[in-house]
């Protein structure tokens, strides 16, 4: 006989934070967001750890490197999709990872025999406007000068221009030696008014860059999430099928942190998967697993050796698998009993494995509701996909502005390694639907706004971290009537935009 659950799963809709005692130290300005993104044992901290409990999620429409270097800004990840060839996918690893730096090896270099149209073409090529000549045209070769576009005037100058001819030459250069801190070169910067600082070894070798714009953004993004090379963090989607290719070539690249990306996790296919890992990179490879909906299903990964478990199916807003195939579990319901589960077995092992509550986001009180109820970080695809640092395009439609999202599973991404049992290699029907999200503007706006009411919510409930609020919160079901009573009512609302 099958096993019936006695009672109804339930959304994130459906349930209420009643506030608790908040004393005088309890300001949004002092609540931290910190969060173990991996696993770590009782009395140990995590090798990773995010600022803010944001990740964006596995999708074409969503997570490529320019999402992933604007969410690191804001102290969150981004896994970027893995539905591309490795090639492609370990390209953009690698440019989040060259984006930012303390000292950033350089990605523009030119010899100086080369022409002004070969400086245009590596511009549009890497996007950077700082171009290292040195003598053999590679990025460690002997520095003899830089090219910048005050350098040079396209209008006034005829393409095959030789670079030695209007480059600004080594001689007239201020550089630092191999050994310089990061704090000494941007004092050099600042002393001397200069946009970088080449780093240079004995022989004249270039090594590195410093950046003025990097110590800026530093400055207005205190929370940007870096690695011990001062690099942003970054992590990538893989599958259950070409991991063995796929993976090697991510870590090659610079992958902080892989995540398995499936509709469902309760596989073997997974648990062979984490173990390739291991028995190739033993715990060096961090890696993530999912998605689960009850407490059975996180054992398994967690058994597996999963380092963070991701919870939900069907929950999305463009998926439609809970139409298609009837699984799934309201997403609320799914993190309460994957919560206790994860807790059960902290207290039996010592091991913390972080869980992900991965769709069923609505509204931003959303996300407060899935801390409290037990998550450690949230990943998100339409909320993300809105931004202007997402891939897709930007169009009119009806008068309003819109961005293209479209799911993993639908018959634009035919991503059938995200719904695959081991069967042909095809998606045999969608699982997911081709739409469009209200353009919402940059990123680093909304998101500010959106940390703001999850602090605020802290706050009314007495917590001032997220351990806390899952200690002290207090939270209800509420009833259809009372949804209804939330929300604006009886009156004729004046502006009709409304907010997350």
């Amino acid at each position: 006989m099958a096993y019936y659950y006695d009672e109804p799963s339930h959304t994130f809709s459906e349930y209420l934070l009643v506030p608790g005692y908040s004393d005088e130290n309890c300001i949004p300005d002092r609540v931290s967001l910190k969060t173990p993104l991996v696993k770590f044992k009782k009395g140990e901290e995590p090798s990773i750890s995010m600022n803010v409990p944001l990740i964006s999620a596995i999708m074409q429409s969503v997570s490529n490197d320019t999402m992933a270097i604007a969410l690191a800004k804001e102290g969150g990840v981004s896994f970027i999709y893995g539905s591309q060839t490795i090639e492609n996918q370990a390209a953009m690893v690698r440019r989040v990872k060259n984006y930012k730096a303390g000292f950033v090896v350089s990605d523009s270099n030119i010899a100086p025999e080369a022409t002004l149209a070969d400086v245009l073409e590596l511009k549009e090529e890497t996007g950077h406007s700082t171009v290292a000549v040195t003598e053999d045209g590679t990025s460690n070769g002997k520095l003899v000068g830089i090219v910048s576009s005050r350098d040079y005037r396209v209008s006034r100058m005829s393409p095959d221009t030789k670079v030695s001819t209007f480059m600004t030459p080594l001689s007239k250069l201020v550089t630092a030696p191999v050994g310089t801190t990061l704090k000494e070169a941007n004092d050099i910067i600042w002393e001397h008014k200069l946009n970088s600082l080449p780093i240079v070894d004995g022989r004249g070798c270039l090594q590195s860059f410093v950046f003025r714009k990097d110590y800026a953004s530093h400055k207005e993004n205190p929370l940007e999430l870096l690695d011990s090379h001062k690099r942003y963090i970054v992590g990538a989607g893989i599958n259950t099928r070409d991991y063995a290719e796929r993976i090697p070539a991510l870590i090659e690249a610079g992958a902080d942190v892989l995540c398995i990306d499936s509709s469902e996790g309760f596989t073997e296919w997974q648990r062979k998967t984490i173990q390739w890992v291991r028995e190739h990179y033993g715990d060096t490879v961090k890696i993530g697993a999912g998605n689960v909906v009850d407490r059975d299903g996180f054992r398994f990964l967690a058994e597996a050796g999963a380092d963070f478990i991701k919870i939900g199916i069907g929950g999305g807003s463009i998926c439609i698998t809970r139409e298609t195939k009837g699984i799934g579990r309201g997403q609320a319901t799914a993190v309460i009993d994957v919560a206790k589960a994860r807790d059960e077995y902290f207290e039996e092992t010592g091991i913390y494995i972080p869980i992900c509550s991965d769709g069923g986001i609505v509204h931003d009180y959303h996300i407060t509701l899935a801390l409290a109820m037990g998550c450690d970080f949230c990943m998100l695809g339409r909320y993300f996909a809105r931004f202007d640092e997402s891939p897709t395009n930007k169009i009119l439609v009806n008068g309003s502005y819109m961005k293209e999202y479209w799911g993993e599973g639908s018959a634009r991404a035919r991503n059938w390694q995200r719904y695959d049992l081991g069967g042909a290699k095809k998606l045999s029907f969608v699982e997911g639907v081709d739409s469009y999200v209200p353009y919402a503007g940059p990123l680093h706006d909304n998101v500010a706004t959106t940390l703001s009411k999850i602090k605020h919510t802290m706050c009314n409930c007495g917590a001032l971290s997220i351990p806390e609020l899952q200690k002290k919160a207090k939270l209800t079901l509420v009833s259809g009537v009372s949804i209804v009573e939330g929300g604006a009512h009886d009156v004729v609302v004046k502006d009709t935009n409304t907010h997350n």
